[in-house]
């Protein structure tokens, strides 16, 4: 399949998954209510790749939750993944508009694996900021996870180190936690015997 370059997208379009399996692009992509995003860490170095702590934080964290979910119902997945979002089981690719790459996803339903990722919400997603996606880790993407079931979202700032997880109650995200300067342990309802100090996610 030959490389899709952007500049032969009408990026004024919103696009489907139909689409996206058509595409083959040096960068990494995601499509968020049909709009193309494009991601870091692309393999041709056309757009920025991750800082090293942000590669770090997301090593050790994929690394705990890992060991945590050992041998248990539930799978870890690290970036790059594909998460299809969807409203209901019916829908099919030409109709689905969000397809994400999370930087962490568990999930816990192993019906919703197949071998193109995971069609349906993960029960938990990870977000380390990077200053190209912040903004829509903040925003987009937190309205996306909100709005398609995901059950928790941890956002991680490795510049501030700050850590902020989310637990979604009737429909809605409410702040679950949030720790300062690595300072704090993890916990969460969802997986009540799940700690992480925050010290050790953050440490150089």
């Amino acid at each position: 399949m030959p490389i899709t370059k952007f500049s032969e997208l009408d990026l004024s379009k919103q696009y489907t998954y139909a689409d996206y399996l058509q595409w083959q692009f040096e960068e990494r992509v995601e499509l968020i209510k049909g709009w193309i995003y494009k991601m870091p860490a692309s393999p041709s170095g056309r757009s920025p790749a991750p800082r090293r702590m942000h590669q770090k934080i997301t090593a050790k964290t994929i690394t705990i939750l890992s060991n945590f979910f050992e041998n248990t119902r539930c799978d870890v997945y690290p970036a790059p993944f594909d998460v299809r979002l969807i409203k209901n089981t019916s829908q099919k690719g030409k109709d689905i508009e969000n397809i994400v790459q999370p930087d962490i996803s568990v999930i816990c339903d192993r019906s919703k694996l197949d071998d193109r990722g995971c069609i349906g919400a993960p029960d938990l997603i990870v977000e380390i900021l990077s200053r190209s996606t912040a903004k829509i880790d903040y925003n987009e993407k937190f309205n996306l996870y909100e709005a398609n079931g995901v059950k928790e979202y941890w956002i991680i700032n490795p510049d501030s180190k700050t850590v902020e997880t989310y637990i979604l109650v009737k429909q809605k995200y409410e702040r679950n936690l949030f720790f300062e300067d690595a300072a704090g342990t993890i916990k969460t309802p969802l997986f009540p015997e799940l700690e992480i100090d925050c010290k050790e996610m953050f440490k150089d």
